[in-house]
């Protein structure tokens, strides 16, 4: 048996309504410039930055208080999770329910940019948790990328 060993480097932080999203995204982009990633991973750095936006936002309207923000990066892979206090788990709606819609569509985004998603219940409230590959790649634990992603929609 040999030992697995990994090495993690992780930050929270909370951002109140008040501080709004503009300030996770800040954050979130000085973490991000931290990490051992070169000119190739412009494209993941702005999916990361979309999908910060998109969940605090979510945070801020559904829950009404404040996002709690997690960036974890284990050398694969940068999860990105946000929990709020609303016990609500939300679902993927189909494309083309609701056409002429002006919102409801960010947690499609997160489902679009993301290599692989999850929404869960935690502490009375949920999380929502996006995990970003900066070189590609399907995630041994989900299988194929056409498997990949979160809760289906019903």
């Amino acid at each position: 048996m040999s030992a697995l060993s990994v090495k993690a480097v992780g930050w929270a932080r909370s951002f109140p309504v008040a501080r709004g999203v503009r300030a996770a995204r800040q954050w979130t982009a000085a973490h991000l410039a931290s990490l051992p990633w070169d000119d190739s991973t412009a494209d993941t750095v702005h999916s990361v930055l979309l999908t910060v936006s998109e969940l605090v936002t979510n945070a801020h309207l559904h829950a009404a208080g404040t996002a709690h923000l997690v960036l974890t990066w284990d050398g694969r892979c940068l999860h990105v999770s946000v929990a709020d206090s609303d016990p609500r788990l939300p679902g993927l709606r189909p494309a083309e329910a609701d056409a002429g819609a002006t919102s409801g569509r960010g947690l499609g985004i997160v489902a679009t940019l993301a290599d692989s998603w999850d929404v869960h219940a935690c502490h009375g409230g949920k999380a929502i948790t996006a995990c970003f590959r900066p070189h590609g790649g399907a995630d041994p634990h989900t299988g194929p990328p056409a498997d990949r992603g979160g809760p289906r929609p019903s």
